[in-house]
């Protein structure tokens, strides 16, 4: 089963109209040949280019709606980096691709995930989880939220868990997430916000609701072969000569 077709099998189950069959892409209004597939960005993520070329970085330790524990600034006892692209998908149409070694440990979340650009709200202009990890399980919980929070709207947080074994792979899992917008004709419900406007974000929080009250422990390890290894190795070490 394809993208398209998987897309919109949930989407006839959240009308509930399981049977509908999906719209055939070369079948839609203004269908065209897809332009060319080069990239029209490409963030150079490489020591010599400040992080602030490309990304801003979002700074506070109020917990960010989900009890999360960490301050992202320097100076608490649990640290970390949201960051938060200064190029929105900037496309009705497109795709987006990225190479992630997710870290696995118990209390640590992390996320590489879409919000609209500033100002929104939360969740009725939409937010959509590429990719999360949970409490240090191997499973990749895809998300999609928009709507409110009354009763009409419980079903609109909707997510799907993959196992993915290997997600912590020194060579990184590729996630792809491709979108399909025709604005001319596509129906949103008050407030949703259309695909152009969202930015990217990568962070990995400490704690937090979906790591139920789980906090990662102080991160220290024993080398190889032990603390003991270590002193022998120490102490029968060869002293450097001065240059």
């Amino acid at each position: 089963m394809g993208i398209r077709d998987k897309f919109q099998k949930l989407l006839n189950k959240a009308e509930g109209n399981s049977s509908a069959p999906p719209i055939p892409y070369d079948s839609k209004p203004g269908f065209s040949q897809p332009p060319s597939t080069a990239p029209y960005w490409e963030p150079a993520l490489h020591p010599s280019t400040p992080v602030s070329a490309n990304f801003k970085h979002e700074l506070g330790d109020w917990g960010w709606g989900n009890n999360e524990a960490q301050n992202y600034q320097g100076d608490r006892r649990y640290t970390s980096a949201r960051l938060s692209s200064h190029q929105t998908l900037g496309r009705a149409r497109g795709s987006l691709s990225a190479r992630i070694t997710a870290p696995v440990a118990s209390g640590i979340w992390p996320a590489f995930w879409l919000l609209p650009q500033d100002p929104f709200q939360w969740p009725n202009d939409g937010e959509i989880d590429i990719m999360e990890a949970w409490n240090g399980d191997r499973t990749n919980h895809t998300c999609l939220h928009w709507g409110h929070f009354n009763g009409e709207d419980w079903n609109k947080h909707r997510v799907i868990e993959t196992p993915i074994p290997r997600i912590d792979s020194p060579g990184g899992v590729r996630y792809d997430f491709a979108w399909d917008e025709d604005e001319s004709t596509g129906f949103k419900t008050d407030g949703t916000r259309p695909m152009k406007d969202f930015r990217i974000l990568i962070n990995i929080a400490v704690g937090g609701n979906v790591c139920q009250g789980v906090m990662p422990a102080n991160g220290l390890m024993s080398p190889p072969g032990g603390w003991q290894s270590f002193d022998k190795d120490f102490k029968g070490g060869k002293e450097g000569k001065t240059m």
